[in-house]
């Protein structure tokens, strides 16, 4: 079943069985014609911020018993794993609210809620856009995605006690660990420690290990506003990060799958099976929420 709105879609099972959301915020690759004509970069460097083609690897995800929520929209147009108003203001012509976030280190970076630059810190636009288009993109498309990744949470807690949100991206080929080059393949992060238990996590590394994919932890990426917003282990409800190489299915260059895409995303469905069995296991070892 598919609940569906212009800008996201939710994937349900036929019959919820698992107590996992799973959630592709960044594979979005439907770009606005106005968005891509007030652009400098071109049809090709627009995309380098894509977390390409996250939400076809984890399509499997409804038919093992979990919905998998997913972007339509890039996010170079907009990035919901950021707070509501994480905005630069010099992007913008005319007013902001007076709430705006604007010192925090993603906004210095250019990688607001309305982001200022694509990966590799190009520039997006020519000069200001107005205030009033940024605002509306966050009423129309931030708001009701957060609503219903809410609600998937909430529901799922509801009928099973606990909740586990596993957010989906993927990372370049080669990352910066601990201040040296490193190619993982997989990243798992928790916000060290905060958004997940611990016992979520090791039993995902271990279960990736075990495949044989490198792994790392937290580091570089411990996970975003998702992650950080939905993960509350006290409250009976985690979420993960998972950050997959691109280089192990993907010509990050040219945009396109690899030859290995299919078994890349066959693995993983072997790991969405094995980690439901270790989440579900957990829930049997939890006490059950109070209502």
């Amino acid at each position: 079943m598919e609940s569906q709105s212009p800008f996201f879609e939710v994937i349900r099972p036929e019959h919820q069985s698992l107590p996992l959301i799973f959630n592709s915020p960044h594979s979005g690759r439907v770009y606005p014609r106005p968005f891509l004509e007030a652009a400098r970069l071109d049809a090709r460097d627009i995309r380098r911020s894509e977390d390409l083609y996250v939400d076809e690897l984890f399509a499997e995800v409804p038919a093992f018993g979990a919905p998998l929520q997913r972007a339509f929209f890039p996010r170079a147009f907009l990035d919901v794993n950021r707070e509501p108003y994480e905005l630069d203001p010099r992007m913008f012509s005319g007013a902001l609210p007076a709430h705006v976030n604007a010192t925090s280190m993603r906004v210095a970076g250019g990688l607001g809620t309305i982001p200022k630059v694509v990966a590799e810190n190009m520039p997006i636009y020519e000069g200001p856009i107005d205030a009033a288009e940024g605002l509306a993109r966050i009423e129309r498309i931030y708001r009701p995605y957060h609503q219903s990744l809410k609600g998937l949470m909430q529901d799922t807690r509801r009928q099973f006690g606990y909740a586990v949100l596993v957010d989906c991206h993927s990372m370049p080929g080669t990352v910066s660990l601990g201040g040296r080059r490193a190619r993982p393949d997989i990243i798992i992060g928790d916000r060290y420690g905060t958004s997940a238990s611990g016992a979520l996590a090791f039993a995902a590394l271990s279960i990736l290990e075990g495949m044989g994919f490198s792994t790392a932890y937290n580091k570089p990426y411990a996970g975003g506003f998702i992650t950080e917003h939905y993960g509350h282990p006290a409250s009976d409800t985690h979420a993960l990060q998972i950050e997959i190489s691109r280089r192990l299915y993907a010509d990050e260059e040219n945009f396109v799958k690899k030859p290995e895409f299919i078994a890349v995303k066959q693995a993983l469905n072997v790991f969405i099976r094995a980690f439901a069995a270790e989440v579900v296991a957990f829930g049997g070892a939890q006490p059950m929420a109070a209502e």
